[in-house]
Order: structure tokens, then C-alpha cells, then sequence
């Protein structure tokens, strides 16, 4: 046989089993890849703890969210392991909720990352209800309005007024 008759293996043609190598996935990028599964449920209205949620206000303020926030991945050969904290929104039935997130980090995680996900644990701690803007209390006013009230500025002496000008 001529070896112009056999085939020539194409890189479409090699299984996975065919290359060599490891790939690494590191925490932090499946972390990601949850964490905006996660956001892109309706009814999680944050990710993490009250103070971990303070600090992320104060990331996003100066442009560096963290998608990671509220998400702890164990991530092995073949398998993750998801733990993740969140802030539902009111109306969202909770164990839905839950179910509904579950399902999106199975997917994204599989299709994605590639790894079989072993279990996602959810815990919710807590349940945001929004404000109307009719329910609102009244702002304060600002420092500077407070104290121009305690503080006058001098008004200058009217001579036709004889207790400003001393007589």
C-alpha cells in the first residue's frame, strides 16, 4: 500500500486521549464563571455576606468588581465543588430560587469549564425588599444645609437701624 492511500490524522481527527499535556483551571477562573452564572439568575439580587457585599459596594465604586464575591469553588482533575452565599430578591420562592441557580452553575461550569460538578451549596441569608420611592424616608440634608442654619453669615450694619450700628 502506498502511503499516499492512508489517511493523515487531522487536528479534528485527535481525541482528547491523543493529547499530551494537564490542564490547570485555577479556583479563582472557575469562581467566575459561578459567579456570573449566579448574577444572571432573576430573583439573586447579591452575592455574599452583608460585609462582604460593603466591600464589593466600595470595589464597584472604584471600577474593580469582584465577580468571585460570595463564590468558594474546590476545583479537582475532574470535578467542582460549589458553595455560594446570596441576597435573594422579594417574590422569588426561595427553594425555586435555589434550584434555579443550581441549574445555571451545573450548565456554565460543564459547558465551560469542562469539569463535572459534584454539588452546589446555596446558602440564602438574606431577602432584599426594594423600596418605593413613595415609602422613602425623607433624606437629611446635607451637612453643609445643617450648619449654614446654626451658622449666619454677618450682615453688614444698617444706619438707618440704630441696634446695628451701636447707637
Amino acid at each position: 500500500m502506498d502511503s499516499y492511500d492512508q489517511p493523515s490524522a487531522t487536528v479534528a481527527d485527535a481525541s482528547p486521549a491523543d493529547t499530551q499535556g494537564r490542564t490547570v483551571i485555577s479556583d479563582t477562573a472557575v469562581a467566575k464563571v459561578v459567579g456570573v452564572a449566579v448574577r444572571s439568575v432573576a430573583g439573586v439580587h447579591a452575592l455574599g455576606s452583608g460585609a462582604s457585599r460593603s466591600l464589593g459596594a466600595i470595589r464597584e465604586v472604584v471600577g474593580a468588581a469582584d465577580l468571585t464575591q460570595g463564590v468558594r469553588v474546590e476545583v479537582g482533575e475532574t470535578q467542582v465543588a460549589v458553595d455560594i452565599i446570596l441576597l435573594a430578591e422579594y417574590g422569588y420562592p426561595l427553594q425555586n430560587l435555589a434550584d434555579t441557580v443550581r441549574r445555571a452553575v451545573y450548565s456554565a461550569v460543564e459547558e465551560l469549564v469542562g469539569r463535572h460538578v459534584i454539588e452546589v451549596n446555596i446558602e440564602i441569608t438574606d431577602v432584599f425588599i426594594p423600596t418605593h420611592d413613595a415609602e422613602k424616608p425623607a433624606s437629611r440634608p446635607r451637612l453643609t444645609e445643617r450648619l449654614g442654619t446654626a451658622v449666619k453669615t454677618p450682615v453688614a450694619a444698617d444706619s438707618n437701624n440704630p441696634l446695628e450700628t451701636g447707637e
